[in-house]
């Protein structure tokens, strides 16, 4: 009998390999918060706890006159990216607005701001004129050809920057939101520099808006590493959106709303959210300031933005008309390289949604019925969950974290031995022979470290040169801050709807009792979902056989019914098995053909396909409206 009870408790662990206990999320978000000390750049602090990293990047700036030695390295490579680590400051500080008080009771807040710190005071240096922003620092393409650690740097360290002749809206945009947002995390334990923070705001936005244009059509060279296939439009609104919870001057929420049609606030809807793409982010701000009752005479604009902010919520817990992959074993799939940034970032717009639903005493409306905000934040416990062991591998994709986690972390600081150890000279060459081709674990932990993680199907190779999936980024663990700060306070009774009070780090708010405060005003849900200015109508206009199947040639046309242009114009189209003629493939679907760049009032457009069977899935899922 002993021996069945073994085997049947055997059975059960193979076929449920990830049930396992409740997570720590304090320790998680304890270590999430260090990993931020392995990625620093410049002369590190006293109080530096990851002790196997040393000074780097000492002279940086230098040959272009100007001081950029600190910031942070974006991944696993020695290079400052703005715009990637701009987001990172962003959603950093989005954290400790939203979740403050919980990572205070932990102890964290305090390590956290300094997180924050770190990146903006490289900002500022960033930022010598109110219309010169620097946007790198190194470059990609001779980083990649070393395997170096950062102590021992002889690769380039030339410094590329944006201005008037040469602008960048998408770098000094995010740039803009970086500022604003921190400026609210230092509002009370520093007013001087939160004030600060806030003049270099207005300025980058002022800068962004004015001279409009893409950065990596200026710094070039980050094409290959962070190109920003959305360009522009979308770091405005985020940036007009962070100023407005910054300042309470309403230009900004009338910036927001009055070209919330024309930069696509309103007509994009995303399933994704990260360094590249904001408009999701954008489009809960605006809920929010909705939801607060802050909206006035834009409350129909604000309205369609948090269409657009729901959208992205279904189609993450799989009540959209349109949902996101999934791997068999829960996870949102994205795409195989880095796919993790994409689930801790939806993470995160889903919990502070809930929250803030919660907060009005509303829920999200989907194309298959409501959503409660329980729903949307047990999902995103579900996806911090599978990254800290869930899984179907049972693995923890945070590094440190658990029993089994990533060991050869593709991460030239973390794969040498340091430099404190070891102060040898490590050559390019030499580092990828030694160092990068070794089959063993890391000599440093990069502790808290969220890697890219597993494909499609939940496999993952822990190997250095796995870099899809074993390398890490500062822009996979930013918005995860907030999430774990959420989940490892439990339910407080924090209104999100409150006016910002990011507390003082020194303040141990777990001791204290959260206040009740009357409800704000509310702006009242609209009784229906505004129309789409734009219709789809697609029919099969003839069919044949060939080689004994039937094939279709279907017909679709597009229809502008608003009195306004429509531009930047993009088609989903799933379940198409065959040839396509009459528009653009794009990287988010399909665009305009390349003899037509906009769709006038009242005008429409035809495309066809051919396949053998019935009608694709075809969908608008973004435009502006001129």
């Amino acid at each position: 009998m002993a021996g069945g009870l073994a085997l049947l408790l055997h059975v059960m662990l193979v076929l449920v390999p990830f049930a396992v206990a409740g997570h720590d999320y304090g320790k998680a978000l304890s270590k999430s918060i260090l990993f931020f000390e392995a990625q620093r750049s410049g002369y590190l602090p006293s109080n530096q706890r990851v002790t196997w990293r040393a000074n780097s990047g000492l002279l940086d700036g230098k040959a272009n006159g100007v001081n950029l030695v600190g910031g942070y390295y974006d991944a696993g490579d020695n290079v400052k990216f703005g715009l990637p680590m701009a987001f990172t400051i962003t959603m950093m500080s989005w954290s400790i607005v939203e979740y403050g008080k919980q990572m205070a009771g932990s102890g964290e807040l305090g390590h956290a701001m300094d997180a924050v710190k770190w990146g903006t005071d490289y900002l500022i240096k960033a930022h010598p004129e109110p219309n010169v922003l620097y946007g790198e620092v190194g470059d990609g393409n001779t980083d990649h050809s070393c395997w170096q650690r950062p102590e021992d740097m002889t690769t380039s360290r030339q410094a590329y920057r944006i201005d008037v002749n040469h602008p960048g809206s998408d770098l000094a945009g995010e740039s803009a939101a970086a500022m604003a947002s921190a400026s609210l995390v230092f509002r009370r334990s520093d007013p001087a520099y939160s004030n600060q923070l806030l003049t270099h705001a207005k300025q980058l936005f002022e800068f962004a808006d004015k001279y409009r244009g893409k950065y990596d059509s200026s710094i070039t060279v980050a094409q290959k590493y962070y190109q920003s296939y959305s360009g522009y439009d979308d770091e405005l609104l985020w940036a007009a959106a962070w100023l407005y919870q910054a300042t309470n001057d309403r230009y900004y929420l009338d910036y927001l709303a009055n070209n919330g049609d024309a930069l696509g606030g309103t007509g994009w809807g995303m399933a994704e959210f990260g360094w590249d793409v904001k408009y999701a982010g954008a489009q809960v701000l605006a809920s929010k300031f909705l939801l607060q009752g802050k909206a006035a005479e834009h409350s129909s604009v604000l309205e369609r933005y948090q269409q657009k902010a729901e959208l992205f919520m279904c189609s993450c817990i799989g009540k959209g008309s349109r949902n996101v992959q999934r791997t068999p074993g829960g996870l949102l799939f994205r795409q195989n390289w880095n796919n993790l940034q994409f689930a801790t970032s939806a993470s995160f717009l889903l919990t502070v949604y809930s929250d803030y639903l919660s907060s009005a005493g509303k829920t999200a409306q989907c194309s298959s019925g409501t959503a409660t905000p329980s729903e949307l934040l047990a999902f995103a416990k579900s996806q911090v969950d599978y990254i800290l062991g869930d899984n179907p591998r049972a693995t923890s994709y945070m590094v440190g974290y658990g029993s089994t986690y990533p060991q050869q972390v593709h991460h030239r600081a973390s794969s040498i031995v340091s430099i404190k150890v070891n102060p040898s000279f490590v050559s390019c060459t030499g580092g990828y022979a030694t160092w990068f081709r070794r089959k063993a674990s890391d000599p440093n932990l990069l502790d808290g470290a969220i890697v890219g993680g597993p494909d499609a199907y939940d496999n993952f190779a822990d190997e250095r040169d796995n870099y899809e999936q074993t390398e890490p980024a500062t822009y996979n663990n930013a918005p995860v801050l907030g999430v774990l700060a959420r989940l490892n306070g439990g339910n407080a009774g924090f209104n999100q709807l409150l006016p910002v009070a990011v507390p003082t780090p020194n303040v141990p708010a777990k001791n204290e009792k959260p206040k009740t405060s009357p409800q704000p005003k509310q702006s009242p849900a609209p009784a229906t979902k505004a129309p789409s200015p734009l219709t789809v109508e697609q029919k099969a206009t003839t069919s044949w056989i060939a080689k004994g199947r039937t094939y279709y040639r279907y017909s679709v046309v597009v229809t502008n019914k608003s009195s306004k242009t429509v531009k930047d114009l993009n088609i989903s189209i799933s379940k198409l098995f065959g040839p396509l003629w009459g528009l653009n493939k794009s990287r988010y679907g399909y665009g305009f053909p390349t003899w037509l760049n906009s769709l006038s009032a009242g005008k429409s457009l035809e495309f066809v396909y051919i396949h053998p069977a019935s009608p694709a899935d075809v969908w608008i899922s973004g435009y502006k409206l001129a």
